[in-house]
């Protein structure tokens, strides 16, 4: 049954199949009779096959040909196919052969390579380990200071290490090798030893350069190493007799040298009576034929900086003074110091990086190695600078030598040198503290100056010029080159300054009339600045002080001596300003009667007043310029209330009030500058 099924749904599908060609729906659609159609589709297909029996009938001849042409070629084929089996069999056979070579090229080559590499280890090793009659003739031979003693050194170093190395490694021909090596080594260290305590020795002679030997020395620095690498003791002999030997040598130059440096020392220095407080003509020196005392001949740099600060400029990497060439000069204390120092930097350099390269020390050990050899020498010119610090009351060589001191420190470091840091810290503690205290001296005797001794001058105070001086040596130096252990210093140089203005104020009541105090004021700080911003900044603490005491003065002066010619006038303006500011208008306009009294008075009497004005202020300031601030100030002060008055007043003032232009021509006449 599921046959039938199949079979019935299969020719269900080939009917669908057929209705869809385009024929039979053609045929559906035109009506055709189905059999009449079949008839004739069967008429022409016999026509057709009658056509093509006809066809092959005539082609017989030709078909039967090919036929046997097809024949013939399936011979042919037949027997290529023979023969290309038998070529793919051979084929086979010769590629195994093939592999079979190639698997023992593989193998062949591999051995090569094998043999190739043992071979170039096995020379190296032999090459490495043998002792060539060259080696032996150099070592044993040939002078240490040749080239090809170097040469052969460095190569017998080489094999001492690789013969160390393989021995390590149970290599049996170690054993053949060794004692000749050993032999060399002996022999090469004792030559070495020997040069080079010969090189330590040079330095010992009197006069000798040891600079010079120190570079040759560096031509030979492989020696050191060489000893370091078999023979420690003796590399240590060496050091150690190294380091005794520099340490004496430079311990004796700087001694001596330090010595007669300060045989070139001004004759007469500071001593504590020679203070900023100090009369003139009181410090110590010679006494005169007189009886009176003879100033201190180097009192002028006591307080002024002068030539002194060049020892920090174009003096600082100077070469250091050769005390037998200039005998017979002079110089002071900062100079000597700024020569010996500069000696010990460029030494102590030069030693550094000398001890860093020849015994191969890293930088900690260097500076271990530095204070042994330099130590001593140290000592002594810390000890000396004690010596001359104690009895010091220089300040500004004091200060000076502080600041070499830290110029030289830059100077190492810049070299690469560090062991001079503890140095020179244990410097600034002996010159800072000696500093301080010289400064607090001069305090003292600044506060302790009396009045009596005041001889009533209106013009600056000798001690006002030394402070003046003394202050912008140092504040300008420290501008230049500023640190923390300036500001420290300077510290003390503006308690310094608050004591010389207080002094100033204690003088300046010496006078009984204010005038006459302003002026003195005026004068002394005029001067004080003057000084000040020749040598320091105008931003500076110490300019902006002096020039505000001075502003101030300067004002209460003006003040003071318009007074007598318009204080009325000016002082009924600022009244009238204060009824105006509290708008009493009432009042204000009341006040016009006195007014007009006031404008007709200053009307009358201000040429008369501008002519006193100009005779008052002429000869009593030392400085013109001065004297021409103050007199334009006054001027100033009389066109600024003239120009309040008319605000207050203008109808007053058009009325009985002399043109301000006019005034403003004639002030330009008695002073052409304002």
């Amino acid at each position: 049954m599921e046959e039938e099924s199949d079979l019935l749904d299969e020719i269900d599908c080939q009917l669908q199949q057929n209705l869809e060609d385009e024929v039979v729906q053609e045929i559906v659609k035109t009506g055709t009779d189905l059999r009449q159609y079949s008839k004739q589709i069967e008429k022409e297909l016999k026509q057709v096959e009658n056509k093509s029996i006809k066809d092959y009938v005539k082609e017989s001849q030709n078909i039967a040909s090919l036929h046997n042409q097809i024949a013939a070629c399936d011979n042919i084929l037949e027997r290529m196919e023979s023969m290309l089996l038998t070529f793919q069999s051979d084929l086979g056979s010769i590629s195994c052969e093939i592999m079979s070579l190639q698997q023992k090229s593989v193998a062949m080559s591999q051995r090569l390579h094998n043999r190739q590499g043992i071979r170039g280890q096995l020379s190296q090793f032999i090459d490495e380990m043998a002792v060539s009659e060259s080696l032996m003739s150099h070592i044993l031979d040939t002078p240490v200071t040749e080239k090809d003693f170097m040469v052969q050194l460095q190569l017998l170093s080489e094999k001492i290490n690789f013969v160390k190395t393989q021995s390590f490694r149970d290599a049996r021909s170690c054993q053949d090798v060794r004692g000749v090596l050993e032999n060399l080594q002996l022999k090469a260290i004792s030559k070495v030893r020997v040069y080079l305590l010969e090189q330590i020795y040079k330095f010992r002679k009197p006069m000798a350069n040891y600079q010079v030997t120190q570079n040759t020395l560096l031509k030979y620095k492989f020696f050191y190493q060489f000893l370091m690498s078999n023979e420690r003791h003796v590399a240590e002999e060496v050091l150690c007799e190294y380091v005794d030997t520099m340490s004496k040598i430079y311990y004796s130059y700087f001694k001596s040298y330090s010595s007669r440096l300060m045989k070139l020392q001004y004759e007469e220095v500071a001593s504590k009576e020679d203070l900023m407080g100090v009369e003139e003509g009181n410090s110590r020196g010679g006494v005169s034929l007189f009886g009176h005392r003879a100033p201190l001949r180097t009192q002028g740099t006591l307080f002024s900086m002068g030539k002194r600060g060049d020892v920090l400029t174009s003096q600082l990497e100077d070469p250091a003074i050769v005390p037998h060439a200039v005998a017979s000069q002079k110089y002071p204390f900062e100079a000597l110091f700024r020569s010996e120092h500069y000696a010990l930097v460029d030494n102590s350099c030069r030693e550094y990086l000398f001890i860093k390269e020849f015994f191969l020390v890293t930088d900690s050990s260097a500076q271990d190695l530095f204070h042994q050899i330099m130590g001593r020498c140290l000592a002594l010119l810390k000890r000396n600078l004690e010596g001359y610090v104690a009895e010091c009351y220089d300040a500004i060589a004091l200060f000076l030598c502080a600041q070499l001191v830290l110029r030289y420190l830059i100077l190492s470091q810049k070299r690469g040198v560090p062991a001079l840091a503890k140095y020179s810290d244990d410097l600034i503690n002996v010159l800072q503290p000696r500093f301080k205290y010289v400064l607090e001296l001069h305090i003292k005797s600044v506060r302790n100056f009396g009045t009596e001794k005041f001889n009533r001058v209106m013009r600056p105070h000798y001690i006002t010029r030394r402070y003046a001086e003394f202050s912008s040596a140092l504040i300008g130096l420290s501008e230049t080159f500023p640190s923390e252990l300036t500001k420290s210093m300077l510290v003390d140089v503006r308690e310094l300054r608050d004591e010389v203005q207080c002094f100033m104020l204690k003088m300046a009541s010496v006078f009984s009339k204010r005038e006459e105090q302003n002026i003195f004021l005026i004068n002394n700080y005029d001067m004080v600045l003057g000084v000040l911003m020749e040598w320091t900044r105008e931003d500076s603490p110490e300019v902006e002080s002096f020039q505000r005491l001075l502003n101030q003065q300067s004002y209460e002066y003006v003040k003071d001596i318009l007074d007598p010619y318009f204080g009325e006038f000016m002082q009924f303006v600022l009244n009238a300003e204060e009824l105006q500011t509290k708008g009493k208008v009432d009042q204000l306009r009341l006040q016009e009667g006195k007014a007009v009294a006031l404008a007709d008075y200053f009307s009358k009497n201000w040429k008369p007043a501008l002519e006193a004005l100009k005779k008052k202020v002429q000869g009593i300031f030392p400085s013109l310029e001065r004297e021409s601030v103050i007199h334009q100030l006054a001027l100033s002060r009389i066109i600024e209330y003239h120009f309040r008055f008319q605000r207050l007043f203008p109808s007053v003032a058009r009325d009985h009030l002399t043109n301000s232009h006019q005034i403003l021509v004639e002030m330009k006449r008695y002073n052409p500058s304002f």
